[in-house]
């Protein structure tokens, strides 16, 4: 009888665990997607000849200079969709297609930020909490979430001071964990005051991820495949562990030579993200919904914080901004990572989406996307830059 009690007890201790984790899951009703916008066929058969030309006089050139995905969406219909290139280059074997998963490089930061912003509308977390509270012994008091999200918390960027030459580790990738203790322990110099500035920081997103952790009891990874991927139907998209070696594609430099994985490989929330232009699509049409978060915190993710130098760049909480004299806004993210590069972009005024992923390192990707803006506005007539 007592071990009947016992186990119970033990059960009924473990069931209650899980749940409280499964609490910590943001949002619990099903998800249902935007409605596609009006957009009559001829209008659609126009666009997407228009975009089809474009690419053909840009990206795709050149034969084999760009390898990855390209997706423009209007409303939710796509306009254009291509696969080029090979998941194993060297030998030209396995060819791209739409369910292979690339490394969106800093374009992981939108995911980081609305995670975060779902955690603060659940009351599990505030835009004003500050950093110290979540890792002991921190050294730089001051820094609040809001910082981190909007690039403003004056640290070091530990893509930089995780060096092997600097930190003597052995280990043969770090993790968030290694970078927060080498913080505490090594106390890096800050580079200023907390919100005194924009300096865009890898720092910032790690950290986010690891609160995150803090605060659900989930892991990283393990919470946005919930909350995120599973619910949005992105069934190709997933962060990376040392288990996902077998379905990540791998990226190459220009030359089509393979980028080895390094130190930095396993850490995440600033990056690590793999996903597929489809996958992307899902992204930025639940963007346009309250069912990640609601109204409010959505348009604090796409409102500005820095204005220190004038111009049209700046950040909202984990997006991109540039706004145009004109008064047009293009919320974005671009990236890079190894032979990696991204964009993601979407000019919310005409409901549309730009994607570009490219596993073999192409700078021409960041041009490529901001010039096609003016295809669907007057966003061409200002110089719109290439921020990775």
């Amino acid at each position: 009888m007592r071990l009947t009690l016992v186990c119970f007890f033990v059960l009924t201790t473990f069931l209650i665990a899980c749940s409280l984790k499964e609490s910590s899951i943001s949002p619990a009703l099903p998800y249902i997607p935007p409605p596609l916008s009006k957009l009559e066929q001829w209008k659609k058969n126009r666009l997407s000849k228009q975009i089809q030309t474009y690419f053909n006089e840009t990206l795709l050139r050149y034969p084999g200079a760009f390898n990855g995905g390209i997706l423009v969406a209007k409303g939710g219909h796509v306009l254009y969709e291509n696969y080029q290139g090979f998941k194993d280059l060297p030998q030209k074997k396995d060819p791209l297609d739409e369910s292979a998963s690339l490394h969106i490089a800093s374009t992981s930061k939108t995911f980081t930020a609305i995670a975060i912003l779902q955690l603060i509308q659940d009351n599990k977390l505030s835009l004003t909490d500050k950093i110290e509270s979540f890792f002991k012994g921190w050294p730089y008091p001051g820094i609040t979430i809001r910082d981190l999200l909007n690039h403003r918390s004056g640290l070091p960027n530990y893509v930089y001071f995780m060096e092997p030459a600097v930190t003597n580790f052995t280990k043969e990738a770090v993790t968030n964990t290694d970078v927060i203790n080498y913080i505490i322990q090594n106390k890096p110099p800050r580079h200023a005051a907390p919100n005194t500035h924009f300096e865009y920081c890898n720092t910032n997103y790690l950290l986010l991820a690891s609160v995150l952790e803090k605060v659900t009891g989930l892991s990283y990874p393990t919470y946005l495949q919930k909350a995120i991927f599973n619910f949005l139907g992105m069934k190709n998209s997933f962060v990376f562990q040392p288990a996902d070696s077998n379905r990540a594609t791998l990226s190459y430099d220009y030359a089509g030579r393979s980028w080895p994985f390094d130190h930095l490989d396993l850490t995440y929330g600033d990056k690590n993200i793999y996903s597929t232009p489809r996958d992307l699509l899902k992204w930025d049409q639940a963007l346009y919904t309250q069912q990640l978060v609601g109204d409010s915190l959505l348009k604090a993710a796409f409102t500005p914080y820095s204005f220190e130098r004038p111009g049209q760049n700046n950040y909202g909480l984990g997006f991109r901004l540039k706004l145009l004299r004109n008064g047009k806004k293009v919320v974005y993210h671009f990236g890079r990572w190894h032979g990696n590069n991204a964009a993601f972009a979407r000019l919310t005024d005409e409901k549309v989406t730009i994607i570009i992923l490219g596993n073999k390192f192409n700078r021409q990707i960041y041009s490529t996307a901001t010039r096609l803006y003016g295809l669907f506005g007057p966003y061409n007539n200002e110089f719109l830059g290439e921020d990775e």
